[in-house]
């Protein structure tokens, strides 16, 4: 385990790896509870909260606060208290992909992000159900943890020969995403993937765009975005800027498109209109 101490804005491969092992103890807690009967609460904005959330949220939090006691911690079910006038800080999502978890489909992932002057510089994706592994820094790239190894990820520019793969939420579609995608001007595939792994998969290699036109929080897109950016992709709003962070953000996103070529920014089809924050 790294020496504990405050979080450098740029990781090293001990401090990334020493992520990856909190992740993983994370997913055992989550492992655990999911093939047994479990406790399922209604949280005030009316989304499920499971056993396996307050679990992974206790691991993950007891892990970074060893390792990185002075660093500031945003998660969906806990923060750290104290000031929150701090542009350094991890952002965790313990369970995403609860929907995915109570239909036991296994897509469903633990989040981990570090957040640096408004950016995603480092972080881990783990897909407990199956194993699969993401992680990605600053200066490091980003990877998948193989059967021998760590493997680097590349997105992928789709074949103009085939319909274009989009990657879609499986718990969350809208009517507006298949709108947009048919002013696109080409055959285009849907594939539904729950949680983060729809930008883990662009960053394989396995899809082109993944458009989100509906409510998504901090926690829910950015260790995603890092695997995705550090692959080579970006994730853009209406304005074609990256995603930001913040505590004194809104937690909510505004609408986005995940690219694995961010050249194509500027040729997407008009936005849908937002609907108004809560």
């Amino acid at each position: 385990m790294p020496e504990a101490g405050a979080v450098p804005v740029r990781l090293d491969r001990p401090q990334l790896d020493h992520l990856c092992a909190i992740a993983r103890e994370a997913g055992r807690e989550i492992m655990a509870i999911y093939g047994r009967a479990f406790t399922v609460w209604t949280k005030d904005d009316a989304s499920a909260l499971t056993e396996a959330d307050l679990r992974a949220d206790q691991v993950i939090r007891q892990g970074l606060e060893a390792a990185f006691p002075a660093t500031y911690l945003w998660s969906e079910e806990s923060r750290s208290s104290g000031s929150t006038e701090t542009g350094v800080f991890f952002l965790v999502d313990p369970l995403d992909g609860t929907k995915e978890f109570l239909q036991r489909n296994g897509e469903f992932t633990v989040n981990i992000a570090l957040i640096a002057a408004g950016r995603p510089v480092a972080a881990v994706v783990l897909a407990p159900a199956s194993g699969a592994l993401y992680f990605a820094a600053e200066g490091l790239g980003a990877w998948k943890q193989g059967p021998q190894g760590p493997v680097p990820l590349r997105v992928q520019a789709p074949d103009p020969g085939q319909p274009l793969p989009v990657l879609g939420s499986r718990s969350h579609g809208t009517d507006a995403v298949g709108v947009w995608l048919n002013q696109l001007g080409r055959p285009w595939v849907l594939h539904p993937v729950g949680s983060s792994l729809k930008f883990c998969q662009m960053a394989e290699g396995l899809g082109a765009l993944y458009p989100r036109f509906g409510p998504t929080c901090q926690w829910d897109t950015a260790a995603g975005q890092c695997i995705l950016e550090q692959a080579g992709g970006a994730v853009v709003d209406r304005h074609g800027q990256a995603l930001a962070y913040g505590l004194q953000r809104p937690i909510l996103n505004p609408y986005f498109v995940a690219l694995a070529d961010p050249a194509s920014a500027g040729l997407l089809p008009p936005w849908p209109a937002e609907a108004p924050a809560p």
